[in-house]
């Protein structure tokens, strides 16, 4: 990816967020009013599981994407909940979004029970009834697209989150997303590898994108991760937690790749 252009979102994010617009009865991305920036402590559950020793793997739960298609009928959602529980993953990660990725809030309710692990929802967030929703059905987290958002929104929307307990996990792709970040404290920051325009993943871009993070927020790489080594580099550099999804619900062997994944080195032997 070689670091992505600043320019508008790609045009599948646009037409995701256009229907979600639609399902939610909102005419267009905006923001709640709100006039509370405090931060949630770090002790909040989402947080101290992304503090643990060693790498924090955060596993991820969809039922397909606009790149891999449908996992229906491929991945069971409860199953994998409870094999990231006994592997070791820190706190998971499900993709609520219908039309694109076919989930769904009692899919984030079921993996949230099935796993006893934290969670953070993935949404395209264009209303506050999502956040609500992704809070009833278990979540203390909820991630937020940053290029979805200005500077003023998005502060808007982290601060609505913090009101419902939920940490914001504020994705960013390029340099200007980042910028969207300076003036105000976060919790946690993520750096997303997947370019959404041609789907190409380049890790060289979390490392470059670090210095332009918030010293304190808890970082995260997001995408494209699928080794122990990987995860070992990131780590170094300085990243604290990294979100995985397609290598571990497409793995032959899941439980074994997120032990490597855990461990942040590759399978003994190699």
């Amino acid at each position: 990816m070689g670091g992505p252009p600043d320019r508008l979102p790609p045009d599948i994010l646009v037409d995701i967020v256009r229907r979600r617009c639609q399902r939610l009865g909102v005419r267009s991305v905006s923001a709640p009013a709100t006039e509370d920036h405090r931060l949630l402590p770090p002790s909040h559950g989402f947080l101290s599981a992304l503090r643990c020793t060693g790498p924090a793997i955060i596993a991820e739960i969809k039922l397909g994407s606009p790149r891999i298609g449908s996992l229906a009928g491929r991945v069971d959602p409860g199953a994998q909940a409870r094999l990231y529980r006994d592997g070791g993953a820190a706190a998971i990660s499900v993709v609520v979004e219908p039309d694109a990725f076919g989930g769904s809030y009692e899919l984030l309710r079921d993996c949230r029970s099935e796993s006893g692990l934290p969670a953070v929802a993935k949404d395209f967030v264009v209303s506050s009834r999502q956040i609500d929703d992704a809070r009833s059905a278990g979540a203390e987290a909820i991630l937020l697209i940053a290029s979805l958002y200005s500077a003023e929104q998005l502060a808007a929307w982290a601060s609505y989150a913090r009101s419902r307990d939920l940490v914001p996990l504020v994705e960013t792709h390029g340099p200007n997303d980042r910028a969207k970040l300076a003036g105000r404290d976060w919790e946690l920051v993520g750096v997303n590898n997947r370019d959404l325009r041609t789907f190409d993943v380049d890790l060289e871009h979390s490392i470059a994108a670090l210095p332009e993070l918030p010293v304190s927020a808890v970082k995260v790489s997001e995408s494209g991760l699928d080794s122990g080594i990987q995860v070992a580099r990131l780590a170094e550099a300085g990243f604290d937690a990294f979100l995985i999804g397609e290598a571990l619900l497409l793995a032959e062997n899941p439980a074994a790749k997120l032990a490597e994944l855990v461990a942040g080195r590759p399978p003994s032997g190699l």
